[in-house]
């Protein structure tokens, strides 16, 4: 007997003793088992088609927030880029960019990083510069799933006890 006439006898079956009134006395006809339908599985992400594409801002901002993270990094970015944001920064024209002093390159899932510091004053240069490297390597790798194959350090300057800002350091006109 086909599996679709056993279903269909089964409702037959319970349908009867519904009108008999015996489906709930003990001993009635027990109501069929669900029959499973089988269901497309899902497809995996090694089947399905499309493209992932990270941009490089992306991992520029990651590696700058890890950056800043090390006590003893004050700031990010060279001279240049620092006092650029300072005069942004006093005209009042838009705000600090999150990525400035750091820049990124993402080739065949792999990535290189270069972050330009600025250490604070008191703190060992080369012991804050390697913990901003692992660090970095280690928050780009895990928040975006790629291999980190470079991370450059530069230390570009040193910020002296109570200069905050370097727009708190230049005299207010």
């Amino acid at each position: 007997m086909s599996e679709a006439a056993a279903v269909e006898e089964r409702v037959e079956e319970q349908t009867d003793a519904y009108a008999e009134g015996s489906l709930d006395e003990p001993g009635g006809v027990e109501p069929p088992a669900p029959v499973e339908t089988p269901r497309p599985e899902a497809p995996t992400a090694n089947v399905l088609k499309g493209r992932i594409k990270v941009a490089d801002e992306v991992v520029e901002k990651v590696a700058a927030l890890a950056a800043l993270e090390i006590p003893g990094v004050a700031d990010l970015g060279g001279d240049f880029e620092r006092a650029f944001e300072s005069v942004r920064d006093r005209i009042g024209v838009g705000s600090k960019r999150a990525t400035q002093g750091v820049q990124a390159r993402i080739q065949d899932q792999q990535v290189s990083v270069d972050v330009t510091i600025v250490i604070v004053y008191g703190h060992v240069v080369m012991d804050v510069a390697t913990e901003v490297k692992v660090n970095v390597a280690r928050s780009v790798s895990r928040m975006l799933g790629m291999r980190v194959v470079e991370v450059n350090v530069t230390v570009d300057d040193v910020r002296l006890p109570g200069q905050d800002s370097p727009a708190e350091a230049a005299p207010a006109a």
